[in-house]
């Protein structure tokens, strides 16, 4: 599936992380992905995330997942919504709505949460800090939104949902099947079905905060520091009083801090590896048979197409003329030459058939069976 008629310079001037957009169906043609039953069988899986928020007469109420195939079978006709996290990594058609929306860069990729809403069900008023397309794929939704808030916003007393205090609507629409509704990070709305078997697909984009890059950074720095780094005088002179901490001091040290702050080098490849870390660390997708290097070259050689694993993190970073680094869930790989060339295809396809005259090629065979090994790739029919 892919978008029509559709201004993705437009968009990107005028709306992305200022204001939220409307976009009336713009696929060339909309088909929903998951049905209802499918989404609730994931969201009893162990190894899926998931949420269930209900609405009794008087508050809200959420159970963390595994949910219960009981519980789900008995809940009302009405107010409740079921949350299921990443669910891009478990289905193939809805890790293709991602697809579209890659003018946005991949290391800003999250993943795609899936509703599921009753009559009148939705998760209340709220904000959140990173960017969002919310495609309706079955049923209706009526969403309201309300102004921007920031951390200063009250919020209702609740254990687990951070509902506004106070909302206001400032535009309000029902979205049909296929209409997209785009969301700027603190941008206040409410989300409500309009009737049962309410489906959206919500592709988020993520955006690492200050304090995470500062403080996932120091760690790793931190290891790498000799303890025989210490605060160094020479030129140390009398002072009127000794208990001042002088400017020149001061500066010193903190030209000590910088100094290992500041080599874009390092910040580069530690970036890289921290961006691509697998949301979820614990989950295994390595094949039960080690894959060797003559598999892959009898693979190229066959022409059999390379796939990416939706649940793979990806990147690659610059390194020189005809060299980069190249980030595949949390591990770095230096390429060149038609490795360099290989690995920025992988990052940015899905699927693809390699030239058979790669097969030849020692470092690239040698990389594919590592990334093979783990996880990231595998070559196998689409069918």
């Amino acid at each position: 599936m892919d978008f029509q008629n559709f201004d993705i310079d437009h968009f990107l001037h005028t709306h992305w992380q200022k204001k939220p957009l409307l976009i009336r169906n713009p696929w060339s043609h909309w088909q929903n992905p998951l049905e209802p039953d499918e989404l609730a069988g994931l969201a009893c899986a162990e190894e899926v995330e998931s949420r269930l928020i209900c609405q009794p007469a008087g508050g809200w109420e959420m159970e963390q997942g595994p949910q219960g195939e009981e519980r789900l079978a008995g809940l009302g006709e009405s107010h409740w919504t079921l949350l299921v996290q990443a669910v891009d990594q478990h289905v193939p058609a809805v890790a293709d709505l991602i697809a579209p929306f890659r003018f946005i860069p991949n290391w800003r990729i999250d993943d795609v949460m899936v509703s599921l809403a009753a009559d009148q069900g939705g998760v209340g008023p709220h904000f959140d800090q990173y960017d969002v397309f919310l495609i309706q794929g079955l049923g209706r939704r009526r969403w309201q939104i309300g102004p921007l808030c920031d951390g200063d916003t009250p919020l209702l007393p609740h254990e687990d949902l951070k509902l506004l205090a106070e909302f206001t609507a400032t535009d309000e629409w029902v979205l049909e099947p296929g209409d997209i509704l785009y969301m700027p990070p603190g941008f206040a709305h409410n989300g409500v079905a309009v009737g049962s078997d309410c489906i959206t697909y919500s592709v988020g984009f993520r955006a690492p905060s200050r304090s995470d890059l500062l403080g996932h950074f120091v760690d790793d720095i931190l290891d790498g520091i000799p303890d025989d780094e210490l605060y160094r005088d020479p030129d140390l002179a009398r002072q009127a009083n000794p208990g001042e901490i002088l400017p020149d001091a001061l500066v010193r040290l903190q030209q000590m801090m910088l100094e290992s702050l500041s080599d874009p080098a390092s910040f580069a490849r530690w970036f890289g590896t921290f961006n691509s870390t697998p949301k979820y660390a614990d989950m295994d997708w390595q094949p039960e048979t080690p894959v060797e290097p003559e598999d892959v070259r009898a693979s190229i050689n066959d022409a059999v197409p390379l796939l990416r694993n939706p649940a793979s993190r990806m990147v690659f970073i610059a390194n020189g003329d005809n060299a980069l680094m190249l980030f595949a869930d949390g591990v770095c790989f230096d390429c060149e030459g038609e490795t360099s060339a290989v690995a920025k295809i992988l990052c940015a396809q899905d699927s693809l058939v390699l030239d058979v005259d790669l097969a030849t090629n020692a470092a690239v065979v040698d990389l594919l069976t590592q990334l093979c090994n783990m996880g990231c790739i595998a070559f196998e029919s689409e069918e």
